[in-house]
């Protein structure tokens, strides 16, 4: 498992970027049905994006957050699929 850490890390950095620019583009897109920038979209439209773009920012971001505690968890047990309680043979 401790071969995989930094793919681990590097998945993890790109899943809260992901988190961020759905947050951001979800606000602008929010921001311009409510002003009336695009036609045909009803207030509630603009209600459904923010409420989405909000969802799906809190769940890629605790997705990274999960990403990040297992590694934290494997770098303390050492990374050993027995958690280095290992029986040697001597």
């Amino acid at each position: 498992m401790r071969e995989h850490l930094e793919f681990l890390k590097f998945s993890s950095t790109v899943v809260k970027a992901a988190a961020w620019i759905f947050l951001c583009l979800g606000l602008v897109g929010s921001a311009a049905i409510f002003l009336g920038r695009l036609p045909g979209k009803t207030t509630l439209d603009g209600v459904v994006n923010l409420v989405s773009a909000i969802f799906f920012f809190f769940l890629f971001y605790v997705i990274a957050k999960i990403v990040e505690l297992l590694i934290k968890i494997v770098s303390a047990i050492g990374g050993s699929a027995s958690g280095g309680n290992e029986i040697r043979k001597e």
